[in-house]
Order: C-alpha cells, then structure tokens, then sequence
C-alpha cells in the first residue's frame, strides 16, 4: 500500500502546438489561488492534499500537502510537503520535499541552474542523519517540475488531437515529456460538474518514473483552467489513484 505515496506527491501535483520556449511569459492566474482534493485509492479514501499558487514580483511560489487518511492513514501514515520556486517562465528554479512516510523521513532539495544547465539533487535520511542520494545532472536553461509542467499546460490551450513537449524534471533525470489533448469529457467531482479536456502526460515507462503506469489530468474548458482531476493508473496490484478537486479558492 505505501507504493502509491511517492508518485502521488511527485505528480498531483502534474503537469504548445509544439516545443514550448523556455522564456515565454507564464500564465495568467490569480495572484493567489488554493485547490483542496480529495484523493481516492480502490474506492477507499486515501487522503487529502491542497495545491497553493502565489505570484509575485520575484516569480512564483508553489506549495503542495498532501496527507493520508482513513484506512491508508492506520497503515501507512503520510505527510508530504513540496515546494517549489519558479520564475516569471515557470522555468523551475528549487523545490524542497519533506516526506513523512511511516517512519521513513527524508529531506530532498533540487537546485536548478540556467546559467550552467544543470540541476543539483540531495536526499537525504533525517532519522539516520546520512545522504541518500547525491548526483548532478544536465537539464535545458530552462526545465520545470511537474508542478511547474501542470501550471503550464493550464495556460496552454492544445486542441483535442494535437500534442506537445515540455522539458520536466525531478532532479535526477531531465526529459522532453509528451503532453496530448485527447478528448471532451463533461465531469463531475465534489466541486460540481465541469466540462473538461482530458490530458496525458507521460511520464511512466522510463520516461521520467521507471515504473509501468499512465497519468491523466482533466482541466476545465474556460478561462479558469482549473485541473479539477488528476488520475495515475498503475500496474494491476497496485491500481488507480484518484484526485478530484473539492474546492477553489482565491
């Protein structure tokens, strides 16, 4: 059951006729916004996690919590925090995960830098005190997290058919994920019913993640864009994550 936590946190938070350029202005949103989701696991309530966007003169700062509940919560307590500091681009420029997942506790931060193209990755075990993982790699000038990719492809308006590529990192691998408009849906979640455009990005199948799965995100067809679903389908034994939006704030 905890083999769900890391993907969820590393992709509710997800992610153009074409390449899209790295210095394009970022989309327009309020200067702040909340999203509140509910997550969802084999029909059983998994959690909760709340998507922040503030925006300012010095670029955009994006936070996401996400929490187990119920079921999961007895089993597998988690509690992640995920931060990210992007420009006016959305060109990603730090994140900083804490992970609370059983008793398992871990600190990852990831620097990138234009000027050298790279981007600097270290995790790190707080309950031992050690380093898990060190490692320097080559990014684009400009790469964003999945975070990032998500707030892009809101402000991106791709017709049904059409696909795209944005430059996405984790901090250990930098790729050119492909993003497809696949179809009109009409959907209906805690918040109501919204007529939607279903996305895919793919970043399983040793894309960005090495495991097996696909990742769907409805966005609303207006002005708001709001990413009001977010599915993970993963192998048989593991299934169908679920995280539907319970309520927009500004």
């Amino acid at each position: 059951m905890h083999l769900w936590r890391n993907r969820l946190a590393a992709l509710l938070c997800l992610l153009s006729g074409g390449p899209v350029a790295g210095d394009e202005p970022r989309p327009r949103f309020p200067e702040r916004e909340h999203l509140h989701y509910a997550i969802e696991w084999r029909l059983f309530t998994a959690g909760s996690a709340r998507l922040d966007w503030t925006s300012g003169p010095h670029g955009v700062d994006t936070q996401l919590l996400i929490q187990s509940a119920g079921l999961v919560s007895a089993l597998y307590r988690v509690n992640n925090r995920y931060a990210a500091h992007a420009d006016d681009a959305l060109c990603t420029a730090s994140t900083f995960l804490t992970a609370e997942e059983g008793r398992r506790r871990r600190e990852t931060r990831v620097t990138f830098e234009r000027s050298s193209a790279t981007a600097d990755y270290l995790e790190r075990d707080t309950v031992r005190d050690a380093t898990v993982l060190a490692k320097q790699i080559e990014t684009p000038p400009c790469v964003m997290d999945v975070i990032g990719a998500l707030y892009r492809l809101r402000g991106l308006h791709l017709p049904v058919g059409q696909a795209t590529e944005l430059p996405v990192s984790d901090g250990k691998k930098a790729v050119m994920a492909r993003l497809e408009a696949q179809q009109k849906e009409t959907l209906k979640t805690p918040a109501g019913e919204f007529a939607t455009v279903r996305y895919e990005a793919f970043l399983f199948n040793d894309v960005l993640y090495k495991r097996s799965g696909r990742v769907f995100i409805w966005i609303t067809d207006d002005g708001r864009r709001l990413p009001v679903q977010v599915q993970i389908r993963l192998q048989f034994h593991i299934g169908t994550i679920t995280a539907q939006l319970e309520k927009y704030e500004t």
